[in-house]
């Protein structure tokens, strides 16, 4: 069976984080690929400051180069809100001979209980937790967690980087800045 790991989010903007998370994920479970899915509508949170299309153009910009990673617009073509239950049901239903691997951040284990359907979402899919500082890890479902190099970094502090015109090199890829500044996404400018 081909063994593909699932990172949803906003990416709102993808970061180093995502990516860093990825391929730890990818390495350390020995996937095949990992698709990044950007949901149309966050369950969880809002999502402002840019549009599906823009966050899945920056998704695909944040990836290109990497063989391994593809992106996978399930999510943002179904439009609604995403539930991670629901899309990936669907996944399998249209991929039999795949082994599905959620990928999540240790900031989402700790929320597990919450999740739509999870005690379904647990008999379907296997979960690889990546830890992050400050967040707790235990839960009852079961997650195999990886350690990753840790890097304090979120959507949320780049967007108000941007908003601020603060350099967002290094902590993005270069292809996402340029398109954050081009489309003056979160109240940034566009370098002269």
């Amino acid at each position: 069976m081909k063994k593909v790991g699932i990172l949803g989010g906003t990416f709102n903007p993808p970061h180093l984080g995502h990516l860093i998370m990825a391929n730890e994920a990818y390495h350390s479970a020995r996937l095949d690929e990992v698709r990044f899915m950007p949901n149309f509508i966050a369950p969880h949170k809002e999502v402002e400051g840019a549009s599906a299309q823009q966050r899945l153009t920056m998704t695909q910009l944040a990836i290109s180069g990497h063989p391994h990673f593809r992106v996978e617009d399930f999510e943002i073509k179904s439009g609604g809100v995403s539930y991670s239950f629901d899309t990936l049901t669907r996944l399998i239903e249209q991929e039999p001979d795949t082994e599905f691997f959620f990928i999540i951040g240790g900031d989402m284990v700790e929320g597990l209980p919450t999740w739509y359907r999870i005690d379904d979402l647990v008999e379907v899919i296997r979960f690889i937790g990546v830890k992050r500082p400050g967040y707790n890890v235990e839960t009852p479902y079961p997650v195999m967690m990886i350690d990753s190099p840790e890097l304090l970094l979120s959507s949320t502090m780049l967007r108000e980087r941007a908003a601020t015109d603060r350099p967002l090199t290094f902590l993005v890829p270069e292809k996402v800045e340029a398109f954050i500044r081009k489309e003056r996404l979160y109240g940034s400018q566009p370098y002269a």
